[in-house]
């Protein structure tokens, strides 16, 4: 499960963006990789580790949430039964 997000584009500055997306680990478990920063440079990365691929989809689903009241708007999202 992939989802790309961004601010809307301003005169002023370049779009911020906020990248979520899940992976699973050599140990059965799943990470969840979060990444967001200045469109065109270099971002933050944040990986979390959880034990079943539900309790990751949740974590990017609230992450996704907060992202959205923020201003964010979803430009690309990819995976199966993906939240609406």
């Amino acid at each position: 499960m992939r989802i790309y997000m961004q601010t809307p584009v301003t005169d002023d500055k370049p779009p911020r963006f906020y990248h979520l997306f899940l992976q699973p680990d050599l140990l059965e478990g799943w990470t969840l990789v979060r990444e967001w920063g200045f469109q065109g440079a270099s971002g933050r990365v944040v990986r979390e580790h959880f034990a079943s691929r539900d309790a990751a989809e949740d974590a990017l689903q609230q992450h996704r949430d907060a992202q959205l009241t923020r201003g964010y708007r979803v430009v690309f999202a990819k995976g199966a039964d993906l939240p609406g």
